[in-house]
């Protein structure tokens, strides 16, 4: 059925990659025309890719989601859709994806690539190696951040590429913890790296992530680099945002059992949605210069 392809596609999902608008946003470009163009062109390619590679991880997954309580209605797990119509979607998606990447620059080309290549790898193996599952994600991440900026020709900040990283790495690990507490005895069963992993040491990873982001963002926005690039020293206004959001994540972590999808959190948890939209726009005013 129609719906089943499009909850393989989980175009819910499709928010992380709105993170290839991060260069052209903190590059000062947004009003140029052809540039915000080849922007969104390169977010729809990243659509189209991240689906197929969610639709494969689902196809290399569907024994082990079938015993996971709220992944066993997949529509792979459930049998609704055949492992041979989930493959030819894959390789659908995947050479739409690549003809279009091709047609944006071949360093696009090369980049998307690369994101498809460590993917399929985690999708494969490297998602059961403990920590190691977790720095792919976040990767993934820094990949999309980086392919926004080559889509544009503009050099990709190495602040912008390191406080993704941190974040991704804060998400990723939560996203774990939530799971473990979850599965609870099961956890090692669908997740072989769970195995690995206990609630004390997620506790203390995501105590040194907490503060890495937040330091990370705070010298990014105090550095002397980044204010004379940006043309505005007053970035450091959108700290307590930031702030904010983190502690908001770590309570609904710890003291609501969620962040087992950061993109559903977003979307439902009133203060975090807020917090994001008020940086959103302070953003927008300080480096536009709209006040």
């Amino acid at each position: 059925m129609p719906a089943d392809y499009i909850k393989l596609a989980r175009p819910g999902q499709w928010l992380k990659n709105w993170v290839l608008l991060a260069a052209l946003i903190f590059a000062g470009m947004m009003r140029d025309t052809q540039r915000l163009g080849l922007a969104l062109a390169a977010v729809l390619i990243y659509c189209l890719l991240s689906s197929a590679i969610y639709t494969l991880n689902d196809l290399v997954d569907r024994d082990l989601d079938k015993q996971h309580p709220l992944k066993k209605d997949r529509p792979l797990a459930s049998g609704r859709v055949s492992v041979a119509q989930a493959t030819a979607m894959i390789l659908l998606l995947f050479a739409i994806g690549l003809v279009a990447a091709w047609f944006i620059n071949w360093q696009f080309f090369v980049v998307a690539v690369i994101f498809i290549v460590l993917n399929t790898a985690y999708s494969y193996s490297l998602k059961d190696i403990v920590i190691i599952d977790v720095v792919v994600l976040a990767l993934s991440f820094v990949i999309r951040a980086y392919a926004g900026a080559v889509a544009i020709s503009v050099p990709a900040s190495k602040w912008l590429l390191i406080t993704t990283f941190m974040l991704a790495l804060f998400l990723g690990f939560g996203k774990r913890r939530h799971e473990l507490v979850l599965l609870d005895t099961n956890a090692a069963t669908h997740r072989k790296s769970l195995g690995s992993y206990s609630p004390y040491l997620l506790d203390q990873i995501i105590g040194v992530t907490t503060a890495s982001v937040l330091v990370v963002y705070m010298l990014y926005t105090f550095s002397d680099e980044v204010s004379s690039k940006l043309g505005t020293e007053d970035l450091y206004l959108t700290i307590p945002f930031v702030v904010y959001g983190i502690f908001r994540y770590l309570y609904l972590i710890h003291k609501r059992d969620e962040g087992g999808s950061p993109t559903r959190v977003m979307f439902t948890d009133k203060p975090i949605l807020a917090t994001v939209a008020l940086w959103f726009l302070a953003v927008i005013f300080i480096l536009y210069h709209l006040w």
